[in-house]
């Protein structure tokens, strides 16, 4: 990890995960964003099918299906990436706080966000919700 004893340095170090946990963060965001998205397509398709004939409109919605697939796929790849790369970030902000005993004060306020159950139940709360949404 870090083997210096410049504060200037661990600073920027902490900052520089900090940075990359917040990109993981948003791509948190854009994955359930794009993991909703074929549920949408679906409510859509469930409440106007009185008005299509499914056998008739085949041609279109086996593309649509296969392409709502690789969208949920994507989706839950990029969530559990975003989270595996949360958990790491957090492990090596967790060995720089252990080593640099005189720089935990300076570090614990900087990492409020850092429990990745947090994280897990705000996701496993909300998708069933919008699944629930979406089969009306």
């Amino acid at each position: 990890m870090i083997k210096t004893n410049n504060n200037s340095e661990i600073i920027n170090a902490i900052n520089l995960l900090l940075a990359e946990k917040r990109t993981s963060l948003a791509i948190l965001r854009t994955a359930m964003a794009i993991f909703t998205l074929p549920l949408s397509v679906f409510t859509v398709l469930v409440a106007t099918s009185k008005f299509y004939e499914f056998y008739s409109s085949l041609h279109f919605i086996i593309p649509l299906l296969i392409i709502c697939s690789i969208l949920v796929f994507l989706g839950v790849y990029l969530i559990f990436r975003s989270f595996r790369r949360i958990k790491e970030i957090d492990h090596k902000i967790h060995e720089i706080k252990k080593q640099q005993k005189t720089m935990k004060d300076l570090i614990d306020p900087c990492t409020l966000l850092t429990d990745i159950s947090k994280l897990k139940k705000i996701v496993t709360f909300y998708l069933p919700f919008l699944c629930h949404l979406n089969k009306r």
